[in-house]
């Protein structure tokens, strides 16, 4: 069996920058043609690119007409657009932790919701791969609403599985820190601990978030549904742990 995505019309939010941008370009190199959105359009051309604020629904309904109007059919979406600042919770405004959990848990469920009424009338249904976090599977300090959505999108990602079989299959990936401008900038002062942390001792490449999602969209993954595939390294290791003692 191959990944066999040659033809297949993926739906990348956030897809034209960091982590997205290697899941844009992963399922390309699988033969797949991908189109992308965002509110900004990348400065290079990366995908075919519609214009979408995802936490705004009149403007997904648009968006999932026009990619169907243009191929005819929406086999997979990769729901990848998200993320919140670092923020003192005891000081973050109601607003703000409304905004975060909109962008990561709502937007997420919304645009599956219309993308899963294509789907389901595809004779080869479709799959939906949610891009999650391993804040969603432990505390997240100075990032509670962010945790708290993504622990949102792992149950959420179950939850579409059990209720949208057999036609769509829904996954999800827990991710660990990838190494994107993003996080080079943010974590500048604290690269060399955060990367020994990691088992690995690396962060993770945007492709390779790119190659697991493919791997889920693919018949490689046909019995796997309602999973959540864990992409860390072997996780970040607690402070009290020293790779150096026997």
């Amino acid at each position: 069996m191959e990944l066999a995505l040659d033809g297949s019309v993926v739906l990348v939010t956030g897809g034209g920058r960091g982590v997205g941008l290697g899941i844009t370009r992963a399922f390309q190199s699988a033969g797949a043609t991908v189109v992308i959105c965002g509110r900004t359009e990348p400065a290079e051309p990366v995908a075919d690119f519609i214009a979408c604020d995802i936490r705004d629904v009149t403007q997904i309904d648009a968006m999932v007409t026009q990619v169907v109007e243009r191929y005819g059919r929406l086999d997979v979406l990769v729901n990848n657009a998200g993320g919140a600042p670092v923020v003192e919770t005891a000081s973050a405004s109601p607003r703000f932790h409304e905004a975060v959990i909109r962008l990561n848990l709502v937007a997420p469920l919304l645009v599956s919701q219309r993308v899963n009424a294509v789907m389901q009338e595809q004779d080869t249904g479709g799959s939906i791969v949610m891009i999650s976090s391993i804040n969603g599977s432990r505390p997240a300090p100075e990032s509670v609403a962010y945790g708290a959505a993504k622990a949102g999108v792992n149950n959420l990602a179950a939850s579409l599985a059990a209720e949208w079989a057999p036609k769509v299959r829904v996954n999800s990936l827990g991710v660990g820190m990838v190494r994107t401008d993003i996080t080079e900038e943010a974590f500048a002062p604290i690269m060399d601990e955060a990367t020994a942390a990691v088992p690995l001792g690396r962060l993770a490449e945007p492709s390779e978030v790119g190659a697991c999602a493919v791997f889920l969209a693919s018949p490689l993954a046909s019995y796997v549904t309602g999973a959540t595939l864990l992409v860390h390294g072997g996780g970040e290791l607690p402070v009290y742990f020293n790779r150096e003692t026997p």
